[in-house]
């Protein structure tokens, strides 16, 4: 059974890659970049079109349909809202694409509507306004503002200490497209979920250290409270299939700051200490296998590893590419 990981050249995409590297699917990635490591880590990879592309769509089923694609699994933020429109026309294929509905997707992207959600369920969260709504007396410095929506690995986000630094960022920033957010200190857990049929099957909690915005070291913890309330949150969200949560722990609270309904970054780690989604869902979709698992409380140390690609086979990507492009499939 065939599945099609796109977003390779990413840290998701890399990482959905790795939990599925010794099961029994076949594996085939793609990614919009012809340097995307992910290209060349399976046997076969394809150079499509952005997100953003008239064509992304076209090309995906066209992918899906030459390789017997069941399964499709998103690697990117910015393929999430475009493949949510788009469901019903894999399904007509055959095809499970592994993304929510429209309406968890926006809430996921925007950070506005992520704080509208957690408050209206009644859960704890940092306090959000648009940048141009906020006042500096609404909560004491510091405060973090970011980008409103999208964002990825901390980018466009800054912290603001002083009322003069926020003038200053006022006068750079367009205030309706960041937010300003109540910063939580304590300790930061990135915890993932599983959401099939409507219910939440289990979760698992890192606490992490961040360089970069990325998980750089996670420490796998069984806390009963933490995977409770972020199952509930899940069966409150309805994700389908994997939901990332992010949160701090204040004075004992879990104040929750952003979801991603997708794979994360930390899914291998994850398939590592016993919770591998990709091969979870994969078994659920695929072979109607229950999903099943058992969480191990480990530390993972993330470390860069080379990978060599033969220069011809670079060209040859890129002359693949080119001819595409030529013919208007790029």
């Amino acid at each position: 059974m065939r599945i099609l990981v796109t977003g390779t050249g990413g840290g998701a995409g890399q990482s959905v890659l790795k939990a599925l590297q010794d099961s029994d699917y076949r594996v085939i990635a793609a990614d919009s970049e012809v340097l995307a490591t992910g290209l060349y880590t399976t046997g076969k990879g394809y150079v499509i079109p952005y997100a953003n592309s008239p064509i992304f769509i076209e090309r995906l089923l066209a992918i899906c349909a030459a390789e017997g694609v069941r399964l499709l699994f998103p690697g990117l933020d910015a393929e999430l809202p475009v493949l949510a429109r788009n469901r019903a026309a894999f399904a007509r294929n055959g095809v499970t694409l592994v993304v929510s509905e429209e309406s968890v997707v926006r809430i996921c992207d925007d950070k506005l509507a992520t704080a509208d959600f957690l408050d209206a369920q009644g859960l704890p969260f940092p306090r959000t306004w648009t940048l141009c709504d906020f006042t500096g007396d609404a909560v004491p410095f510091p405060i973090i503002l970011k980008p409103k929506v999208g964002g990825a690995r901390s980018k466009g986000v800054r912290t603001v200490r002083t009322a003069a630094e926020l003038a200053k960022a006022r006068g750079e920033l367009d205030g309706t497209a960041f937010v300003a957010q109540e910063l939580i200190e304590g300790p930061e857990y990135t915890c993932g979920t599983l959401t099939l049929n409507g219910s939440c099957a289990g979760a698992i909690v890192m606490r992490r250290i961040l360089r970069d915005g990325d998980t750089y070291k996670a420490f796998v913890e069984r806390d009963v409270m933490l995977e409770a309330f972020v199952m509930e949150v899940a069966n409150r969200l309805q994700p389908f299939g994997p939901c990332n949560f992010q949160l701090r722990l204040r004075d004992g609270v879990p104040y929750l700051f952003e979801f991603n309904a997708r794979c994360s970054g930390t899914t291998y780690c994850r398939a590592l200490a016993g919770f591998n989604e990709p091969k979870m869902i994969a078994d659920f979709i695929l072979k109607g296998v229950a999903p099943a698992f058992e969480v191990r409380p480990i530390t993972v140390l993330r470390y860069w590893k080379e990978l060599v690609v033969e220069n011809e086979t670079m060209a040859a990507c890129e002359a693949y590419r080119e001819v595409n492009v030529c013919a208007g499939l790029l």
